[in-house]
C-alpha cells in the first residue's frame, strides 16, 4: 500500500483554474488593449511583469496567443478563440462584484428582511415607508413565513434581519425584544360570548379551535396560553394566514388567538380581550451575531431598534 502526503494529494495542476485566473485577466487586457504597455498601465502593473506573464500562458497551453504588429500586438486564431472564452466570464464576474458592492452600500444597497404573517398588513409597511424616507436608495427582499423558518433561512445567509415571535433561543443570535402584541380571543358575531369585551381564556375550554399549523410561533404561544388556562384546545383546522383563521371564525367553524386586525377587522367575528393569563406575544428583531453586517443592514436595523416599544403604534 502506497500512501501520499497531503500537500502532494491537494496540489493543483499548473495549468489548473487558480494559476489561470490571474493570468487570463491580464491576457484578456492585452487582447483589448492590442497593446501591451496600454495594457500594464490599465492593471497598473510593470509591463516586463505582463510580458511575461503572456509569455507563461503561452508556455503552458502550448501555443501563441499573441503576434507582434509594429508597435502593437493582435490576435493569433487560438488566442481569439480564447478571448472568446474569457471575456463573457469576466464580464459576468465584473457585474457580480458591481451587483455586490451596489447591495453593501450605504445609499443603495438591499436588505433581506423576514416577518411574520401578521405584520404585513400595517406594521412592516408603515415601518419601511418611515424608513425610505431618509434612504430611498435602500431596496428590500421581504419574506413572510413562519418564525422558525425564517430563523433557518437566517442562519443560512437568505436575511439579514427577522422579526419573529416568540423569542428565539439561540446563542448565536442577537435577540432584541422591540414590543408586546395583545392577543384576543376571536368569536363568531353570534357566538355565546360575543356581547361580552373581556373574557377569561377557560371560558373558551370545550370550543373548538382554529390555530396556526405546527411550527408557527403563534401556534406555540396559543397551546401554552390554552395550557396556562388549563386546557387543551380541540383544534379544528390548521392554517397559514390569520386573514383565513378570521374567516373560519366568522363561518362560526371555531374561535381563535389572534393579534388585532388592521382597520376594521373582519366581519362576524369579535375581538375579546383575555383576562386570564395575560395574552401577549413578544415581538423581536434578530440577527446572526456573528456575521459582519453591511452598512444599509445596519442602518435599517437601527432604526428599527429605535422603534423599541412603539413599533405597533406608528
Amino acid at each position: 500500500m502506497t500512501y501520499e502526503s497531503r500537500s502532494s494529494r491537494d496540489a493543483e495542476p499548473e495549468n489548473g483554474v487558480g494559476v489561470l485566473a490571474p493570468r487570463l485577466v491580464q491576457f484578456a487586457a492585452v487582447a483589448r488593449a492590442e497593446h501591451v504597455t496600454r495594457a500594464a498601465e490599465a492593471l497598473d502593473i510593470p509591463q516586463p511583469t505582463l510580458s511575461r506573464t503572456v509569455a507563461r500562458l503561452e508556455r503552458e497551453l502550448g501555443v501563441p496567443l499573441l503576434v507582434r504588429t509594429g508597435r502593437g500586438v493582435r490576435l493569433t486564431r487560438q488566442g481569439r478563440t480564447l478571448l472568446a472564452a474569457v471575456e463573457p466570464l469576466l464580464d459576468r464576474l465584473e457585474e457580480a462584484c458591481a451587483e455586490i458592492q451596489g447591495e453593501v452600500s450605504a445609499t443603495r444597497g438591499k436588505v433581506a428582511f423576514g416577518f411574520l404573517h401578521t405584520m404585513g398588513g400595517e406594521a412592516v409597511p408603515g415601518l419601511l415607508r418611515d424608513f425610505r424616507a431618509d434612504h430611498p436608495g435602500i431596496r428590500f427582499a421581504l419574506v413572510q413565513d413562519a418564525g422558525p423558518t425564517m430563523l433557518v433561512r437566517m442562519r443560512a445567509g437568505d436575511l439579514d434581519l427577522c422579526i419573529t415571535s416568540p423569542l428565539p433561543d439561540d446563542p448565536n443570535l442577537a435577540v432584541h425584544a422591540l414590543d408586546e402584541q395583545r392577543l384576543y380571543l376571536v368569536v363568531p358575531a353570534d357566538h355565546r360570548l360575543a356581547g361580552r369585551r373581556r373574557v377569561r381564556l377557560a371560558e373558551a375550554a370545550g370550543e373548538p379551535f382554529v390555530c396556526m399549523g405546527p411550527g408557527y410561533g403563534l401556534r406555540r404561544i396559543t397551546d401554552a396560553l390554552c395550557a396556562e388556562a388549563g386546557f387543551v384546545p380541540q383544534v379544528a383546522f390548521e392554517g397559514e394566514e390569520a386573514d383565513t383563521l378570521r374567516g373560519l371564525v366568522a363561518a362560526g367553524l371555531g374561535v381563535a388567538l389572534l393579534p388585532a386586525p388592521d382597520e376594521g377587522g373582519r366581519a362576524g367575528t369579535v375581538h375579546l380581550e383575555v383576562t386570564e393569563p395575560r395574552a401577549y406575544r413578544t415581538l423581536a428583531l434578530s440577527w446572526p451575531a456573528d456575521r459582519p453586517q453591511t452598512a444599509p443592514v445596519r442602518l435599517f436595523r437601527d432604526f428599527v431598534l429605535g422603534r423599541t416599544g412603539r413599533l405597533l403604534a406608528e
